[in-house]
């Protein structure tokens, strides 16, 4: 059995750990409500923007070159994995990271063997985890995080796309956690370029029938790029939101777990003293006893 100063001493770390994730939970929970708010009203404006930017690519474009559309054979793949600067947050990196590595070897193993797969890390962790497993990464964007603006995510959505134009990458996707709540992050694989065109239905039918104006190749230069960079940009801030969520969640069971390991210690301690005591009184009869007989 540990003795009284160790289970003391044990006590005291767990306080002191028990004061430091209840700090940290107020902290993800003080955050969360900023990046929620921001991804909420973010979301109407992408799901429109978005529609519309399907519909002009699926639409006919009399002879205009619409690159962002164009398929062509995957023998390059980009893959931007979004995950947080810092850990403490639960599964939240680790799932980001097993999907861009099924991906990377999976879906697209023959491109992978080849080293023809390139990710893109935005966030230090994602960094560090690509970098060390030695895939090939491209770390001009991996700072992003420090402070999240359209400015930013636009440099990164820029790069993307003069890389796809140019051929350098046949295809670009995006592997992030969607915030839904503060307990549940989903995990999404989203295809960044080329555009994904809606299917061939009547209501896509309808909704492709545009006036353009000023012109079509005005809107397809100027639109289009637009709305993948806010659609970058929208996957950075959702992935905010769902790390600051997983963080509430996880220093939340922190906390709990710590208190329960308080009991235990507190009873520890107890039952130790109790011991200690009864051994001392029992010593203490055995000597008077002792002097009795003598």
């Amino acid at each position: 059995m540990a003795s009284l100063k160790e289970v003391k001493n044990r006590i005291g770390s767990v306080v002191s750990t028990q004061q430091i994730t209840k700090a940290m939970k107020m902290v993800a929970a003080a955050k969360l409500r900023r990046s929620q708010d921001r991804i909420l009203q973010l979301r109407p404006y992408v799901k429109e923007l978005t529609s519309i930017l399907q519909n002009l690519s699926a639409a006919q474009t009399d002879g205009l070159d619409n690159w962002y559309s164009r398929m062509r054979e995957e023998k390059s793949v980009l893959i931007v994995a979004i995950s947080s600067d810092r850990g403490l947050c639960g599964s939240f990196n680790s799932n980001v990271f097993k999907a861009v590595i099924r991906l990377a070897e999976e879906k697209y193993a023959a491109q992978f063997k080849k080293g023809n797969v390139t990710i893109l890390p935005i966030g230090k962790k994602a960094l560090e985890f690509f970098t060390k497993r030695k895939y090939n990464v491209i770390s001009d964007f991996s700072m992003m995080l420090h402070h999240i603006s359209f400015e930013e995510a636009s440099k990164a959505g820029e790069y993307a796309m003069e890389s796809f134009r140019s051929g350098k990458y046949d295809k670009v996707e995006i592997v992030y956690n969607e915030f839904k709540n503060v307990a549940t992050q989903i995990l999404r694989t989203e295809q960044f370029l080329p555009v994904v065109t809606p299917t061939s239905d009547k209501k896509s039918t309808t909704e492709t029938d545009y006036i353009y104006q000023p012109n079509q190749e005005e809107i397809i230069t100027g639109l289009i790029p637009k709305s993948l960079k806010t659609q970058l940009f929208k996957a950075v801030l959702d992935s905010n939101a769902s790390e600051n969520g997983a963080r509430m969640t996880a220093m939340d069971k922190a906390t709990e777990n710590a208190g329960e390991l308080l009991k235990e210690l507190r009873l520890t301690y107890n039952r130790t003293r109790q011991a200690a005591i009864t051994k001392e009184i029992l010593e203490i009869v055995g000597g008077a006893e002792a002097l009795k007989a003598s």
